[in-house]
């Protein structure tokens, strides 16, 4: 008797006709970047805390919310944050966490308290968190032009007609 692999059964085994089945697969939906639909959203700032903030709006601005989310192609949607400033840091965060960044010269490493940060540069501080959780390529730096970001509660956006997103 001659034995089979079991993942590779003969075509005369079959009770039905494979190349019908082969047929009404489904295939999967591929985006390309021309048929995209994107909206816009506001997100309130006020009192959320930092890192949640920022992973819901990378994951809106990567399209990972849709069901035709491809994972090479920029799918997101463009993001309004508003009322940057009352972010909230958890923890001893405020005092203990650095925002660090290198001038290119010897020795240049800058240190910045976000306590300093959330009190000067509060939109800087929900950039890079932001920034940070999107992929590191060409792919990254064209999802994170899709973020808007402003220290109070107005925005200039109102022509693009944006819906109001409750993160929690």
């Amino acid at each position: 008797m001659k034995r089979y692999f079991p993942r590779f059964p003969p075509a005369d085994c079959y009770k039905f006709n494979i190349s019908k089945v082969k047929e009404t697969f489904m295939k999967t939906y591929m985006a390309h970047a021309e048929t995209v639909e994107r909206k816009w959203y506001v997100v309130d700032a006020a009192g959320v805390p930092l890192g949640r903030l920022a992973s819901k709006v990378a994951a809106i601005l990567r399209g990972k919310n849709k069901p035709t989310f491809t994972p090479n192609v920029d799918t997101g949607d463009f993001v309004i944050v508003i009322n940057t400033d009352k972010v909230v840091l958890t923890g001893k965060k405020l005092e203990k966490k650095y925002y660090r960044y290198h001038t290119g010269y010897i020795g240049g490493l800058k240190e910045t308290p976000y306590s300093t940060l959330m009190a000067e540069k509060s939109d800087l501080a929900v950039y890079e968190a932001v920034r940070g959780m999107l992929p590191k390529n060409s792919l990254g730096r064209q999802m994170i032009k899709k973020l808007r970001l402003y220290k109070g509660a107005e925005h200039k956006h109102e022509a693009q007609k944006p819906e109001e997103l409750k993160l929690y």
